[in-house]
Order: C-alpha cells, then structure tokens, then sequence
C-alpha cells in the first residue's frame, strides 16, 4: 500500500467522520525495519514520528536516524532512564513505572509526555490498566511534577469491526470525560474505524512497508 495510500485513506475516513484530517498525525512504527527502508518508505514523504516497541532497537536507530521517536511498547521500570530520549511513551501502564518515569524526569530537568495505556479488551496476555483502574491512576499521575499525561492508548483484540470499533469509540469516551486531548488507536488492519472513532494517533507499520 504505501505511505501516500494510507494518508489517503486517513483523509477519507475523517471526511466520513466530517473531521479534520489534520487532527490526526501517523506515527510510522519501524519494529524490524532498518535505517534504509525507514528513509525510502517513510522519511521521503516528510517528517513523520517514528515509534519503537523495544528501547534498545530504538537507541540503535536514533545514532543514525534524525526523527521524532515515541514509544509505543511495554516499557520496563529499568529501561526508564532512557525516556527522555522519546517525545512520548504510549506505553504507561502502572503507578510502580509512573514513579520510575517522574524520578528520570526530575534528574533531566524536564517534563515527560506520556499517554496512558488500557487494556479494553481485559486480554490477560496485554499490558494496560483495566477500565476501572483508569480512574484513580490518572488521579495519581496526575500529581507528579514531572510527567504530563496527554491522553490514552489502546491495543484491541483482533477482530472483526463489530468487536474492534466500540473498543474504539470507548477510548475516545474516556479521553473526553477525563479531558485527554490525545487517543493512540488503530494499526495497518483497523487504523481506518480508529480515525472515524476519533483517533489522534495512529500506529502504522506493515502498510507503510509492503510493496
């Protein structure tokens, strides 16, 4: 498909959804791809941020790479220090990695993005804090000084669209009642439902790289 392909279908869905498509920004995810592939399939088309699910894979690129870097996996307490060297972490998924995250923001002197994660689907094998537990960790987080919440992702089940996208239109609920102008959703199968559901953030891989 492409990256234009997908920008396309992006701007189709909003106008479906008779939103702006540039609420909406790609987030090219190059898990497995190299240096090369991520200049000729992303970087050629203009500065897009790029997400890492591994810390290490991620630290490897930036020496050569010149982007926006998120976060997009599950971050251990012990790879916290690192961080600071992403423009956001999609992944906060307890208070034990919030209080890791506000003390390596404290020691850089800065303020760490971060969204938080839910698990919607309550998949044992998923990272992410369960719908009932929103509440209360956002009210913690929300009391340290070194972290800014922006808002909330989600990795659903796979599905077909009647299962996907009310787990969608969920995350964008709670983004709204709880005043989160960021919602992290949709990857290559299902990115279009996320943009009609109200998806800031979508996480695209696969799409970007098949011919």
């Amino acid at each position: 498909m492409g990256l234009p392909e997908v920008l396309e279908r992006i701007a189709a869905a909003c106008q479906r959804a008779g939103r702006d498509p540039g609420e909406v920004r790609l987030v090219a995810v190059t898990k497995g791809r190299t240096p090369e592939e991520i200049r000729e399939k992303v970087l050629r088309y203009g500065d897009f941020p790029l997400g890492e699910s591994r810390v290490q894979e991620a630290l490897k690129k930036m020496e050569v790479l010149r982007a926006e870097w998120h976060l997009i996996g599950h971050l251990q307490r012990n790879k916290a220090k690192f961080a600071p060297r992403f423009a956001l972490i999609h992944s906060l998924d307890s208070f034990r990695l919030a209080e890791a995250l506000e003390g390596v923001g404290a020691k850089a002197g800065k303020r760490l993005r971060v969204l938080v994660e839910v698990n919607l689907g309550r998949e044992p094998q998923k990272h992410g804090v369960l719908e009932e537990e929103l509440p209360e960790l956002l009210a913690r987080v929300r009391e340290l000084e070194h972290l800014e919440v922006l808002g909330l992702m989600t990795v659903p089940p796979i599905g077909p669209e009647g299962v996907v996208r009310p787990l969608f239109r969920k995350l964008s609920q709670l983004a709204d009642h709880f005043g989160l102008p960021e919602r992290s959703m949709g990857m290559s199968d299902d990115y279009v439902w996320a943009v009609e559901e109200g998806a800031t953030l979508v996480r695209i891989g696969r799409a970007l790289f098949v011919d």
